[in-house]
């Protein structure tokens, strides 16, 4: 992926981290097969692609820009146990990363999504009582799309964003204040 970017573009600016997959299990019922499966698509990947990522980075830009992707699930307790805990070592991650890299131009920062509807919830299917639920666990009383997520990446990966690094930015609609 870094020696494609690098073989296209000539450079590497910007790194997203955005993967997921959700074992919805309490730790009584989860086998170590799918815990480690969960660490390992939600965390190690991301450790992987930021490895090769930053020294492409630092080497063909002078620095960049890596956004990872957690969940709120890690900070608000609504079980989901191995998915919130490997989303809770992401925001460890991003924050360790930023104090290990800051110096050498990298920032590194977190996007918290909330229960926004995308493509992927919609493809599974959604009952409109659910959706509607969704909507009203929200402070705003909105409904969350992927462009409301998308916005955030694009400031967080931009120059606009220079002082900004070790931050896990919730985007969630005021879920975590109700």
């Amino acid at each position: 992926m870094v020696e494609y970017a690098l073989g296209r573009w000539g450079r590497l600016d910007i790194l997203v981290n955005n993967v997921g997959i959700g074992i919805a299990k309490r730790v009584t019922e989860v086998a170590l097969e799918e815990w480690e499966l969960q660490m390992r698509v939600n965390v190690t990947s991301m450790v992987l692609a930021s490895k090769h990522a930053i020294p492409a980075m630092i080497a063909s830009a002078g620095g960049g820009a890596v956004l990872n992707i957690s969940s709120i699930a890690s900070q608000k307790g609504r079980g989901l146990a191995p998915y919130a805990a490997s989303k809770g070592a992401v925001e460890a991650l991003t924050r360790a990363m930023a104090a290990d890299h800051g110096r050498e131009g990298i920032r590194v920062n977190a996007i918290a999504p909330g229960p926004a509807y995308t493509p992927m919830v919609a493809a599974r299917g959604m009952p409109d009582a659910v959706r509607e639920a969704r909507r009203k666990s929200t402070a705003l009383g909105l409904e969350g799309t992927a462009w409301d997520i998308a916005a955030a990446a694009v400031y967080l990966c931009s120059d606009e964003a220079r002082w900004v690094t070790g931050v896990v930015l919730p985007v969630d609609g005021g879920v975590l204040v109700n």
